[in-house]
């Protein structure tokens, strides 16, 4: 080698060092003389993470049904507690009284053309024996539909959402007094039966078809991932909108002291009785179905002509349910901060599950267990955190996110007063890291997600997203999506007004097992996470993000991302406005045209449409010019020289920065809403 390589050599190593350097002062909340001893807690924390505690852990919690309510559930929580105690924490377990339906009479028939009564039963597949538990398996049907006897012709509304009846309108098809069969997928499961009920149904049957997570995907269990004949997706249908946690106790915990509403006067139980099936039992139905043959998108995987209807398909639908008030159990552990006891960071996940719940949601549990048992180990050697940790194993998420939102409910001012951000996980899969979350946190993320190693291409996993999200049309940065509702970070970021974070992998780990009783153990060993590598990673990813909030000397907030954002959805807000105004324009002329009419086929229904209301124009000057207040106001934060600020400065602004997210709430709630902020 010549000297001149050697040179080149050695200053290619220092510029490595001096880069390597400077990323380690560069990491959001620290200042440059504890960035390194935060990175190398963060290195010690990862090489203590074993995988195959998350194996043995879900063996143990994926053996037996745990849904609200049973022993077994009661079981686990008591024996999470010991284990968190076990890892140094001050643990303890907040119950919770709720009312959850359990079903005693469900009936399907077809009474007209020809009969049929539905088995409403999955079957146990060789090789598995958790689906062999008999009585032990909760029966199929959808929480807090209402109780009712119904007979009526049936019509096929597809996946039962706006659009759809958009086209039963055109083609004259009304669902009053109806029963509507309705495909999973589309929507959230919820919306079928509130808006066929708003349509006049008076039941509604929801079905998974073959094409969307059966056959047609791929070979079924027990030879591939995917939902067999009888397979059926459990599911709460509670009208969540409104407000999710205990039907009968809103806006506070379901202590057992609480008053509590009539039943009648829930609104957020279904105003008509709802049934899942499995495709074995709704190919009868759709197949005795006739009228208008279905548009080519509605047309799904079984073999037969699918019809709309109405009728002359006729069926029969009975329900009846056990309405008990269920302890749930919260396991809550707290880990005292050394510094800043009186700031939390919360890290979730929930418990329960429909049946086994090996993928939802144990398989994020475990991994959540895992990371705390080695951040207490961290802590037993001198190494704890400098805020207070608080981890929770939330139960009853699954029939409408209840356990944590009643304890949300019962802790709200301390809360609001105390937590710093909220990261929830739920069910976890094998392929590309998947967060969503307050865009103040954006960078954060962002940060961690460049650090931690995807455990099957060796590249971070920040970079693996990137890729999958380009390909797919993205744009090439890293972004969080903007949290609606589906687990229960709901009740932290859009009740309490707490920044949350919802983090997860999955991509390459399909499959029908969702909600059923193939939810299993094997299951999941076989098509999930063979090895829970990705479950690992899920540990490591959290578990950085948690102590990073929790050590940061300045919480590590950007404004930037959220401004971005917020300016994102105000011109998509202006350019719908437009769209809507030159699609109504349109419609409306080609009605005073005529051109619906003459366009029509005559061999075919036909129902002249009506004439839309024009689109206002809308003022959003104000809008604009607050975003401009905004810019200003981000500007001037990001000038701060935080390296000069004084211990008391410091915790000042951390205070607002912990506050800032309950500062874009609005506390009378959103119109129809209102416990939504």
């Amino acid at each position: 080698m010549t000297k001149t390589n050697m040179h080149k050599k050695y200053l290619s190593f220092l510029l490595i060092l001096f880069l390597a350097s400077l990323n380690a002062q560069n990491i959001k909340g620290f200042k440059p003389e504890n960035a390194q001893k935060q990175l190398d807690l963060e290195t010690a924390f990862e090489s203590k993470i074993a995988p195959s505690n998350l194996d043995s852990w879900m063996k143990k919690m994926a053996a037996r049904p745990h849904y609200v309510g049973t022993e077994y559930g009661k079981e686990l929580s008591e024996w999470m507690l010991k284990q968190f105690k076990s890892w140094g924490y001050d643990a303890k377990i907040e119950t919770y009284h709720i009312l959850f339906p359990y079903p005693k009479v469900r009936v399907l028939e077809l009474t007209e053309p020809t009969t049929y009564k539905a088995k409403l039963k999955a079957v146990p597949v060789t090789g598995d024996t958790y689906t062999a538990q008999g009585e032990e398996l909760l029966p199929s049907y959808n929480a807090f539909s209402s109780d009712g006897e119904v007979e009526a012709e049936l019509v096929f509304v597809n996946y039962g959402i706006p659009a759809d009846y958009e086209v039963l309108d055109k083609l004259g098809i009304d669902v009053k007094g109806k029963i509507v069969i309705a495909k999973y997928y589309g929507s959230w499961r919820g919306i079928k039966p509130k808006l066929a009920a708003e349509k006049g149904a008076i039941g509604c049957i929801i079905y998974s078809d073959p094409k969307d997570d059966g056959y047609f995907r791929g070979d079924v269990y027990p030879k591939g991932a995917f939902k067999n004949k009888t397979g059926v997706q459990r599911g709460s249908v509670m009208d969540m909108p409104l407000y999710p946690g205990d039907v009968l106790t809103p806006g506070y915990g379901a202590t057992l002291e609480a008053d509590r509403l009539d039943r009648k006067d829930a609104p957020t139980i279904t105003k008509i009785p709802v049934l899942p099936i499995s495709y074995e039992d709704a190919e009868p139905l759709l197949k005795a179905l006739e009228g208008p043959v279905a548009p080519d998108k509605w047309r799904g995987g079984l073999p037969i002509t699918y019809h709309i209807g109405p009728g002359p398909a006729k069926v029969h639908l009975k329900l009846e349910f056990d309405w008990q008030l269920k302890p749930a159990y919260n396991v809550i552990a707290t880990l005292k901060g050394s510094e800043f006891r009186n700031e939390w960071v919360l890290r979730c996940n929930h418990h329960d599950a429909w049946v086994h719940g090996a993928a939802d949601p144990v398989s994020g549990m475990v991994a959540l267990m895992e990371e705390a048992r080695v951040i207490g180990e961290l802590a037993k050697k001198g190494q704890p955190p400098k805020r207070t940790l608080v981890y929770c194993a939330w139960d009853a998420e699954e029939p409408g996110l209840i356990g944590s939102t009643e304890w949300v409910e019962h802790h709200k001012e301390e809360l609001q007063k105390k937590a710093v951000a909220y990261i929830n996980t739920d069910g976890n899969g094998r392929g590309f890291f998947n967060a969503g979350g307050s865009h103040t946190l954006q960078t954060m993320v962002s940060e961690v997600a460049q650090a931690v190693k995807d455990p099957q291409k060796g590249v971070s996993i920040k970079e693996r997203k990137i890729a999958r999200d380009m390909i797919n049309g993205g744009e090439a940065k890293f972004e969080l999506y903007a949290l609606g509702s589906g687990s229960d970070y709901t009740p932290f970021i859009q009740h309490a007004g707490i920044a949350s974070l919802n983090l997860g992998f999955s991509g390459e780990n399909a499959g029908g097992e969702y909600h059923t009783i193939y939810d299993t153990y094997p299951h999941y060993k076989r098509f999930k996470d063979p090895d829970f590598a990705y479950g690992a990673t899920l540990a490591k990813t959290a578990g950085r993000i948690v102590l990073r909030l929790a050590n940061a000397d300045i919480l590590p907030f950007n404004f930037d991302p959220l401004q971005e954002t917020i300016a994102t959805y105000l011109k998509e807000v202006m350019k719908s406005c437009e769209s809507m105004r030159k699609e109504v324009e349109k419609h409306n002329k080609l009605k005073e045209e005529n051109a619906f009419y003459l366009a029509a086929d005559p061999t075919k229904p036909f129902v002249e449409p009506k004439k839309k209301e024009a689109i206002p124009y809308l003022d959003f000057t104000p809008i604009q010019n607050s975003m401009i207040r905004l810019q200003a106001s981000i500007a001037r934060f990001n000038s701060i020289n935080f390296n000069s600020l004084s211990g008391s400065e410091l915790e000042s602004l951390n205070k607002q920065l912990m506050h800032s997210e309950l500062a874009l709430t609005y506390a009378s709630g959103l119109p129809r809403s209102s416990w939504y902020k």
